[in-house]
């Protein structure tokens, strides 16, 4: 069984460190570190120097993505309570946001600095996914991502206040946050294998390949949760927009290789 120690891991001087904060500052270095020593043994091409640049803009763009889009998702909430929208500690942040505001931030960075955006993305993509695997035990700490009611031995625990109402009477619940951490480490470990023995490769294709793995992932996760925050019908907006993630990078893939041929 699962049970969160709480959101704040101490205090001092009337400031509370959330453990949210420590895990998504843990993850970020992890990927950082993770760039660097596949940039030292494969990705020669990229200056570590052009590493840094890359990964403090990438970093500050994706937390705006994954903050705006989880405040759209949101919307009705965030109008209610405009103070809310800069509260990251309490949670509220979207990989898929991230990864569209990274993307944006690569584009403009590669571009002006005449760099591959593919050849750096498929580096990029080690330490995003790296950062999930980690990041994602944030979620534990806040209580949330969190699914079904359940009563496997690996049951999760959540507050009653953390619970939607429909299901208020029930105390355990399918930890879907640690489903995508696991999901994420076998993503991790197919693109390993795709750098160690797929040479002939074309740039893109780690990043574009990750892209459908880890949608595919989390549209499976999605299926049980029940903290969404916004649904379409019977779809979360998770499930849309992986299923659009996964469209453009197919098509993407293809162009490349088409390009590239």
């Amino acid at each position: 069984m699962f049970k969160s120690p709480g959101a704040i891991a101490y205090s001092f001087w009337n400031i509370d460190i959330h453990y949210y904060g420590i895990i998504m500052s843990l993850s970020m270095l992890a990927g950082i570190i993770a760039v660097l020593i596949l940039q030292k043994r494969v990705f020669k091409e990229i200056s570590q120097d052009n590493i840094y640049d890359l990964a403090l803009n990438s970093i500050i763009w994706g937390l705006v993505g994954a903050r705006l889009y989880f405040v759209l998702a949101d919307y009705k909430f965030f109008i209610a309570h405009p103070i809310e929208i800069g509260a990251v500690w309490n949670g509220g942040i979207s990989i898929q946001g991230a990864i569209i505001g990274a993307v944006l931030a690569g584009l403009w960075y590669t571009k002006k600095h005449n760099l591959s955006f593919l050849y750096c993305a498929d580096l990029f993509t080690f330490g995003l996914v790296t950062g999930q695997i980690i990041g994602r035990w944030g979620n534990f700490f806040n209580s949330e991502a969190f699914g079904l009611p359940c009563d496997l031995p690996w049951k999760l625990y959540i507050p009653l206040a953390s619970r939607p109402l429909d299901y208020i009477n029930y105390n355990y619940f399918h930890p879907a946050f640690l489903y995508e951490s696991v999901l994420s480490i076998f993503i991790l470990i197919i693109l390993l294998l795709v750098l160690k023995f797929y040479k002939q490769r074309k740039n893109g294709f780690i990043f574009f390949l990750y892209i459908m793995l880890y949608s595919a992932a989390r549209i499976i996760v999605e299926t049980i949760r029940i903290d969404s925050v916004l649904n379409i019908g019977v779809f979360h907006i998770a499930h849309i927009t992986s299923l659009i993630f996964i469209i453009i990078a197919a098509i993407c893939t293809g162009i490349i290789y088409k390009k590239q041929n």
